[in-house]
């Protein structure tokens, strides 16, 4: 696959918004293993490679099983995802794939009794911005590979 351009010299300050938001999300309290399995699933779901290798690689570091990596998408069926990391899965899967019903009374309620309101706002923030750097990176075909773990964060 040959990249369509880089966003990053392409529109420096537009990235670095983004980048701001990323930013915000990482400091933001919620758990850096919730967060990344989060950023993974929805990767998953938009078939973001890029995104999914720097993922995958942010959870290994972090010291995440094999096996909750690889059943990460079949996640509803397997019982090592605590009912707090089960409540975020449900909340990225609505939020990224939103359909004309929008986002079930159910998985809100569910969400909101596993986080505060503002957790589940962080949460939300945390959603948008990966779906967006997914479909940055698809839109412009960023090469999955040469990502690289910067730090190792609990």
């Amino acid at each position: 696959m040959k990249p369509r351009l880089n966003p990053r010299d392409a529109a420096p300050e537009a990235m670095n918004v983004m980048a701001q938001l990323h930013a915000y999300v990482r400091e933001c309290g919620l758990e850096h293993i919730l967060l990344e399995l989060v950023k993974l699933r929805a990767s998953q779901i938009n078939g973001c490679a890029w995104c999914m290798d720097m993922h995958t690689k942010e959870l290994r570091a972090a010291g995440e099983s094999e096996q909750r990596l690889y059943l990460l998408s079949a996640w509803r069926e397997c019982p090592f995802y605590s009912e707090r990391e089960r409540a975020a899965l449900a909340w990225t899967e609505a939020l990224t794939v939103l359909n004309h019903g929008g986002v079930p009374d159910a998985v809100y309620a569910t969400a909101s009794e596993q986080f505060s309101e503002e957790e589940l706002v962080n949460l939300t923030l945390a959603i948008v911005a990966i779906n967006g750097a997914n479909r940055i990176n698809i839109a412009f075909r960023t090469v999955p590979g040469d990502y690289k773990v910067r730090r190792v964060t609990e």
